[in-house]
């Protein structure tokens, strides 16, 4: 053996030494030529007793010949020792990267394997792993904060009312200025905040909710401007963001304004002022940059008046007003949300579920005060209350039948459903051929029935 090759041995044998990793060497044949003492220990077999047997031997389920018969390598491959080849069962799953070994011929002479198997190594990887995990998630979850859940192009409504008013909130989207969304509760307000944001030049950064009137008054300023290490009992280690800080570059959406306490009104006032904010318990202010769109069921100008919503505060928010339409100002739009929602609950539910019509005319006829949202959970209730394919009107609360001033909860003990169902079927066919001047055609038209149906159940309720 020449001294250079003699000094390339004594140098590869120290690194196998000294490593925390198994090695591992096998000629083309699958001979074992050679092997260092820590991988020996974590096999339970000696050195001596391994060099020149069959890997196979020592490790039953290797990949080692199919890598050298193959030409190829692979890198922090997972692989499971058989319990035969292990003396521990928590062993039994380790980091390989194998490869085949060339000579300057390019022909095959072998092969090598690296074996992650000390304690420190596998925790290192574990910690990697989970700290990768966490940064996907948090990567996922601000994406549907930048995105949100809704935009214009989905917005459900059909109606001249509704499409101005969607018009003048794709405008205010393009402005930076705040904006004040009132209405009635269910009438989706927190719909046009996201979707504003979406169209917003702030719509690659996040927008942040939080309902003022959900949280109590002594968690409120926590929330919105965080609070440093230290600053109270129980305040986190490290401290915490706001939810302010959290929506810098982006926008705040301060849902249910009208039910924030005074105290914590003159300190959202300075924030609009000032462009800054001031941790609990920090000791220098933090500037930010973030548009505020506000939402509110209640009438803040009476409130202005009364003195218990601060009326500069009124108009530092109220720059641009978007006031909701209710739902009963909008009633050719109620088969659009009930078709919408009826298809997302087939899909849940793998269900092909319709609505009668004279289901549909007594939700088109009744006063909607929870507005959309009571509307969904009518037809949720709807839809698992009914017995059949098609949702009929005695699958409707009772206060559904009350059109036409007819008081069906105000029955005498008496009358069975059947005979207030067959009276409130009466009403509507009197009503539809009223507004259709009798004509007959036009009638069947839209309550989607038959000529010959129609005229026997004329003549079953007496209606001339």
């Amino acid at each position: 053996m020449s001294e250079e090759l003699k000094r390339y041995k004594y140098i590869f044998n120290e690194i196998l030494k000294i490593t925390d990793d198994g090695f591992i060497v096998i000629d083309k044949k699958g001979k074992i030529t050679d092997i260092n003492e820590q991988y020996c220990g974590f096999l339970g077999v000696k050195k001596e007793e391994v060099l020149g047997s069959d890997i196979s031997k020592i490790i039953s389920n290797t990949r080692m010949l199919d890598i050298v018969n193959k030409k190829y390598s692979e890198e922090c491959a997972i692989h499971t020792f058989s319990e035969a080849d292990i003396k521990r069962e928590e062993d039994n799953v380790l980091l390989v990267s194998r490869s085949h070994i060339l000579d300057d011929n390019n022909e095959i002479i072998g092969g090598v394997a690296q074996v992650k198997f000390r304690l420190q190594t596998l925790d290192c990887a574990k910690k990697l792993m989970n700290e990768y995990s966490e940064l996907q998630f948090y990567k996922s979850e601000y994406k549907k904060g930048v995105s949100g859940k809704y935009s214009f192009d989905e917005m459900i409504g059909s109606s001249v009312e509704f499409l101005n008013l969607k018009k003048s909130a794709v405008k205010a989207a393009k402005t930076d200025f705040p904006i004040l969304l009132t209405g009635e509760t269910g009438t989706g307000k927190e719909v046009f905040a996201q979707s504003i944001h979406k169209m917003s030049n702030r719509s690659s950064k996040p927008i942040i909710s939080i309902n003022c009137a959900a949280i109590p008054a002594d968690l409120l300023e926590s929330e919105l401007f965080g609070y440093e290490e230290g600053s109270f009992t129980g305040a986190k280690k490290g401290g915490k963001k706001g939810k302010f800080e959290l929506s810098n570059g982006g926008t705040i959406f301060l849902d249910e304004i009208g039910d924030m306490p005074l105290e914590m009104q003159s300190k959202i006032l300075r924030v609009l002022q000032e462009k800054e904010i001031e941790k609990i318990g920090g000791s220098k202010p933090i500037a930010i940059d973030l548009r505020v769109i506000a939402a509110t069921r209640r009438n803040l100008q009476k409130m202005v008046k009364e003195g218990k919503f601060r009326e500069d505060l009124y108009y530092r928010l109220n720059v641009i007003n978007i006031d909701l339409i209710s739902l009963r100002h909008r009633k050719s739009d109620i088969k659009l949300f009930v078709d919408h929602f009826l298809t997302e609950l087939n899909r849940e539910y793998k269900g092909c579920k319709t609505i009668d019509k004279l289901a549909l005319i007594a939700l088109e006829n009744y006063n909607w005060p929870g507005n959309i949202r009571e509307l969904e959970n009518i037809i949720k209730s709807a839809y698992a209350s009914s017995e059949n394919k098609n949702i009929q009107l005695e699958d409707l609360p009772s206060k559904m039948t009350s059109t036409y001033n007819q008081n069906l909860n105000d029955y005498s003990g008496d009358k069975k459903l059947k005979t207030l169902v067959e009276n409130y079927e009466a009403s509507v066919i009197k009503e539809v051929l009223k507004k259709n001047n009798y004509n007959r055609q036009n009638t069947t038209l839209e309550l989607g029935i038959h000529r010959s149906l129609l005229y026997k159940k004329m003549e079953k309720y007496g209606i001339e």
